[in-house]
This record gives structure tokens, C-alpha cells and sequence, in this order.
């Protein structure tokens, strides 16, 4: 008997999702509906921490937010006007409701409670300096790391002692954070994951996506800005940029794959962008063929894209279902190999004797990618070819993403010719890193200046990766930092 997890696939796992909603009735509800629409970034924990105006209130489960915040006796128990929320995929950190945030302490200022997108590349490194120095931590996650920085920072005020923290950190973030006086939300100097600024009357929203502003029906102000402070208080917003200038490099994957399509990231937006991908990837790698087929749901604008641009017509070739369960069974070996026909199903009358393409956003470990090209054939499909609307993706995210090792990345280990033959497709092409800019609308090569992290197909990372330097030297591997790396994992 075999348990698998429905997102153990080919695909990049997504990294979190933070929801924050300051002065405003009922906010823990308002912060339940934002996390439904950022439940795609994060499917393994939620949390909501709120505050009443004199004590804070959490609720933290395992799972997805339908099932565990949409009672009237959970929304009860987070009472008061402001809160905070995390949908959560553990990219460090073991998972369990320890990891599960928002993360909350009493520090001498008050409480603190903590949401966290990203990942900080140094923190087993500063979580290493800081148990030497006594501190206790209750948990796994590099998010912990800020809160301990915070309350031994020897500056006076909780903003001073904030920056002197988060200078201290590399990698990328994007956090919320809520103490008794109000809200602060701020981003990374690179501005690597994003955050959204909204209002809904006097109420000052943040989130990771606009589509969570949409849910709750409040207008969208403006991305926060890389390295950039915002601090609600007593009905005051200010502004802090205490990082210098510094050339933001957002990540480029959530144009190709994370954000959903009906966002808009950096003010772009997401399915106008993916369009422009897939019309790029046919001016790029064009062929002969009888119809488009978008792999579902993510490949589906750029496959809109790619039809267009060719002439060729789009049609649903692949219907999927949005049924499945967190976990299924697969009762043994004979039937191990039909999982994907849980998710994708063939429409074979369609697909019979066609000459197709198939698009998809990317390519991974590549075992989808087979299966469904087997699925094609299986269904009368006379020629299959595969359109990838993103480079190959050939090196690990640091950052908030939960990619596979290096050497598990099939484009790492195999040229396009040989994954082609992996895939058994009659053709494989991937979009360039320039034909990607090109859709993102920008006008230079990406060689003349990155404007993008772009890492995972470049393989150039815009800040210090310490902990996996350190990790990629044993000889300098503590004792420490095995028994955290055994609990990542």
C-alpha cells in the first residue's frame, strides 16, 4: 500500500502565502477569506493570530483552511480588529504545528506575532550564534531566527530593533508582522517574494497576491516596494527604507507557475504575462501541427498564447479533476503507474489521429511530462509534441521554494535532446531566458542586465547562499548544523 501526497509531482511546490488586515470588525474572518485565496501557496498548515486591543489570540492547524477556519467557534476565539495570517509549505523547517505560523512571542516590548513568505539563506548559521548566546528555540523554521533577533537586538525601540534584525538576514522575505501597537509589513531589499498593499474604507491590507484583496472586495494600492518598511499605527501609515539603494530582482517563477493567473504581480498581470509566454515560445519553436493542448490548469494561458500566435487552434485535449483528495491509496504495484489518470484524464475522440502540442509551464523531474505524453498516444495521438513555457529549469530555489536537489532536476542531468527521449515526445522545446524577458516586457537580453531572480534557470543568485555554502564544505558542518539539516528534511 502506497500514500502519496497530490502534490509530489512535477512540479516546483509553492512556497507560502501571508494575509494581514489592520482596524477593521471581524478581522480574523476577513483573514480566513484572504488564505482561501492563497491556498495554492501553501497546503500543509494555517494559522491566524489576532489582536483585541489588550491580548492576542491564535489558532493554528494542520491542513487547509476549509475544515479549520471557516467555523463560527474558530473565528470566535481570534476576536479583535486586527490579524494576521499564513498558509503555509514548509521550504525549511520539518513539518508540524510547531512550523505552522503566524509565529507568536512575548517579548519585553509585548507581543509579537510573525507571518513569513521566503526563505533566510543564513539562518542556521545565525540560529547556531544565537543558541550559543542562550537563546531557546520552539521550533524548526527560519522564521524563528527574526524573532530572536528581534528581542536580543540591543537597539531601544521594537522598528530599530525590526531593521537591526533583518539586516542581519540573507535570502528572501516578505512579512507581516503585528505587535500591540500595530501592523509592520516590509519586503527584502531584492524584493524576491511579493507583497501587496490594499485598502477596503480606513483599513490597510496586505498580502501576498492581489486576488486575496479581491476576495474581500478592497482595492489595490501598490506593490510594497523592495526594502521597503510600511508601519500601520493608530490609524497612521508611514513609510521606511532603511536598506539603501538596491536593484530588485523579483522572482521571475511567478510570472511562469506560482501566482495565480488572476493576480497581478508587480504590476503585471499574471495571465497577460503568460500569454505573452506562450506567443514568444511559437515564435520561438514552431511546428506543424493539428491542435494546441494546454497540460492543466497552470499550462493553459500560455498554451492560449502559443494557438494564437500560430494559428493553430487550442482545444482541451486533457481534462482534469478537481477532486482529489490530500492523500489517496494506491493499492499496489499493478496500478501504481495509473495515478496521473487521477488528475488528468485524456479526450480521446479529440486527440485521435491529431498531430498535437502539448504546453506546459515547466518541466521538473520530468514524470508527469511521460506520463501524459504516454497518455496522448494511448489516446490515438499521431505525433506529440511538448512546448515548455520557461527555460529548463536546472538549478535549486533558495528562496521560498521547495525545489527537488540539483542532481533530481531532469534538465541538471540530461541535455534537451535527452530529455526529449526521457518524455518519449516526437519533439521538446523550451522558451529562452530572453524570450521570457521579451514577454515580461523587457526590451534587454537578460544578459545585459538581470532585472529578474532568475536562479533556478541561470543559475545566478542575487544574495549569499551561507548555510548551503556551509553545507557544501562538511568539514565545517557543526554538529548543530547536522541535526537541523536532518530535521529540513
Amino acid at each position: 500500500m502506497l500514500t502519496t501526497h497530490p502534490y509530489d509531482d512535477d512540479k516546483l511546490r509553492e512556497e507560502c502565502g501571508v494575509f494581514g488586515v489592520a482596524d477593521v470588525s471581524d478581522a480574523a474572518a476577513m483573514v480566513a477569506l484572504g488564505l482561501h485565496a492563497l491556498q495554492h501557496r501553501g497546503q500543509e498548515g494555517a494559522g491566524i493570530v489576532s489582536f483585541d486591543g489588550a491580548e492576542f489570540h491564535n489558532h493554528r492547524a494542520a491542513g487547509h483552511i476549509a475544515g479549520n477556519f471557516d467555523s463560527e467557534e474558530v473565528i470566535a476565539s481570534l476576536p479583535g480588529r486586527s490579524a494576521i495570517g499564513h498558509t503555509r509549505y514548509s521550504t525549511h523547517g520539518e513539518s508540524g504545528l510547531r512550523n505552522v505560523q503566524p509565529l507568536f512571542a512575548e517579548l519585553a516590548s509585548g507581543g509579537f506575532a510573525i507571518a513569513h513568505n521566503g526563505n533566510i539563506s543564513n539562518a542556521m548559521a545565525l540560529r547556531r550564534d544565537l543558541v550559543n548566546r542562550g537563546s531557546i528555540f520552539q521550533s524548526t523554521s527560519d522564521t524563528e531566527v527574526i524573532i530572536h533577533l528581534v528581542a536580543t537586538s540591543s537597539y531601544r525601540t521594537l522598528l530599530d530593533k525590526f531593521i537591526d534584525a533583518l539586516k542581519q538576514v540573507e535570502g528572501a522575505y516578505s512579512l507581516i508582522t503585528m505587535t500591540p501597537r500595530g501592523m509592520i509589513a516590509c519586503r527584502d531589499p531584492l524584493g524576491i517574494r511579493p507583497l501587496v498593499m490594499g485598502k477596503l474604507g480606513d483599513s490597510i491590507i496586505f498580502a501576498s497576491e492581489t486576488v486575496a484583496l479581491d476576495i474581500v472586495g478592497a482595492d489595490y494600492v501598490r506593490s510594497v516596494d523592495p526594502g521597503e518598511l510600511v508601519v500601520v499605527e493608530g490609524g497612521k501609515i508611514t513609510s521606511h527604507r532603511p536598506f539603501g539603494e538596491n536593484r530588485p530582482r523579483p522572482c521571475i517563477f511567478e510570472h511562469v507557475y506560482f501566482s495565480r493567473p488572476d493576480s497581478i504581480v508587480d504590476g503585471s498581470s499574471v495571465y497577460g504575462v503568460r500569454k505573452a509566454i506562450g506567443a514568444e515560445l511559437a515564435r520561438e519553436n514552431p511546428v506543424e501541427a493539428d491542435i494546441v493542448i494546454p497540460v492543466p490548469d497552470s499550462g493553459t494561458p500560455a498554451a492560449l498564447g502559443y494557438a494564437e500566435e500560430s494559428g493553430i487552434p487550442f482545444e482541451l485535449g486533457i481534462i482534469r479533476s478537481h477532486y482529489i483528495g490530500r492523500t489517496f491509496i494506491q493499492p499496489g504495484d499493478g496500478v501504481r503507474h495509473l495515478g496521473v489518470k487521477l488528475k488528468h484524464n485524456a479526450n480521446k475522440p479529440l486527440v485521435n489521429g491529431k498531430r498535437i502540442i502539448l504546453v506546459d509551464d515547466s518541466i521538473v523531474r520530468g514524470t508527469t511530462s511521460l506520463k501524459i505524453v504516454q497518455m496522448m498516444r494511448e489516446a490515438g495521438a499521431r505525433e506529440v509534441h511538448m512546448r515548455i513555457a520557461s527555460p529548463p529549469t536546472r538549478h535549486s530555489c533558495f528562496y521560498g521554494v521547495d525545489t527537488p536537489e540539483k542532481s533530481k532536476l531532469l534538465a541538471n542531468r540530461k541535455t534537451i535532446e535527452e530529455m526529449q527521449d526521457f518524455i518519449h515526445a516526437d519533439s521538446l522545446d523550451f522558451l529562452t531566458i530572453d524570450g521570457l524577458y521579451r514577454a515580461l516586457g523587457e526590451a534587454n537580453r537578460r544578459d545585459e542586465r538581470p532585472q529578474y531572480c532568475d536562479a533556478c534557470f541561470t543559475g545566478d543568485y542575487p544574495t549569499r547562499l551561507t548555510d548551503h555554502d556551509a553545507l557544501e564544505r562538511p568539514d565545517q558542518l557543526t554538529l548543530l548544523n547536522a541535526v537541523e539539516t536532518e530535521a529540513a528534511e
